[in-house]
């Protein structure tokens, strides 16, 4: 037995010998996809010359409605403030990501595509980009409907769209805001394209389970992709001692904190990110950390390498007597 065989399991060794098999006999085998792309994965590699290269990227992650677009958006515009090239894409088929950049919801690119009868060279940038405030260009990939097709698919394809229309060489800061909570293969897609991933959390127990399981989903990632852990931003919380507790327990850490300011909700109820809204001392609070926070990423995040917890062992950590 070789000493690949020996590391594989049953279905792993009787793959590798069906492949060797169809080669001995001139025939193209399929991949072995194995362990490529996190244990038990099914997961094509990512084609080499969909690299994003030449700009920082960032995933955001967290819980379902925990304000990853809000963080995004604001981002984003914290960015463009410090005269950075921004580009966000929205990953979600409510296409709501970019709304408070440019005041209105804009068609998703998978909705535009089937317009064309997915012919994409009929379309022009124009067609699915939109300029927000400070100059963000604005993308909301959008997705399968709901029990239906891939989340990957729909990134790879508003990958490829920007990169034919040379987009991505006039950029330096490249955000994706992903749906919810879901760490499957195909909305972990964004993670095969960023340098650091950035997870949204609250001070509650449903918030930092997700955040649990979700660093391991970028720990698995980082196995074969560039990607790395930049840390967690606690959102919408008086108090982050949950959350200190949890990174302290990981080897996790906390790089923004942004309280629950009404002035935050309201922005989104005007369409506006914080940076267009009047200067009340909330708004100008949380537009400071949102640039320090935009300012520590630009520069620069060591690469964090937390050990996420069982189940049984995350319940026990934050209490449930």
């Amino acid at each position: 037995m070789s000493p690949l065989d020996h590391k594989q399991p049953p279905a792993g060794r009787a793959a590798m010998r069906e492949a060797a098999g169809l080669e001995a006999r001139g025939v193209t085998a399929p991949p072995v996809l194995r362990g490529q792309d996190g244990e038990g994965s099914v997961q094509v590699h990512q084609d080499p010359s969909m690299k994003i290269e030449g700009a920082q990227v960032f995933s955001v992650y967290g819980k379902g409605g925990i304000g990853k677009s809000t963080t995004s958006s604001n981002l984003s515009a914290a960015f463009a403030s410090q005269g950075k090239r921004v580009l966000q894409i929205g990953c979600d088929p409510k296409h709501d990501s970019t709304f408070t950049l440019t005041g209105r919801l804009q068609p998703t690119v998978i909705d535009i595509l089937k317009d064309v009868d997915f012919h994409a060279e009929e379309l022009r940038p124009e067609d699915f980009v939109t300029e927000g405030w400070g100059g963000v260009q604005c993308i909301e990939a959008g997705g399968p409907p709901a029990g239906t097709g891939c989340g990957g698919y729909v990134v790879g394809q508003t990958v490829k769209l920007l990169k034919q229309h040379h987009m991505l060489e006039d950029t330096d800061v490249v955000i994706f805001d992903v749906l919810g909570d879901v760490v499957c293969g195909g909305f972990a897609a964004p993670l095969q394209h960023a340098d650091r991933a950035v997870i949204v959390t609250a001070n509650d127990f449903d918030s930092i389970y997700a955040m649990n399981r979700i660093i391991a989903a970028v720990q698995a990632k980082s196995n074969n992709y560039k990607v790395r852990l930049a840390g967690c931003i606690a959102n919408r919380s008086k108090d982050t001692d949950e959350v200190d507790r949890f990174c302290d327990t990981v080897g996790f850490q906390r790089i923004a904190h942004m309280p629950d300011y009404d002035a935050i909700r309201r922005s989104r109820l005007k369409k506006k990110t914080l940076f267009e809204m009047p200067d009340e001392d909330d708004i100008v609070a949380a537009r400071q950390e949102y640039l320090r926070l935009a300012e520590t990423l630009w520069r620069g995040t060591e690469p964090l390498t937390p050990a996420p917890l069982p189940d049984r062992d995350i319940f026990e950590l934050l209490g449930f007597d």
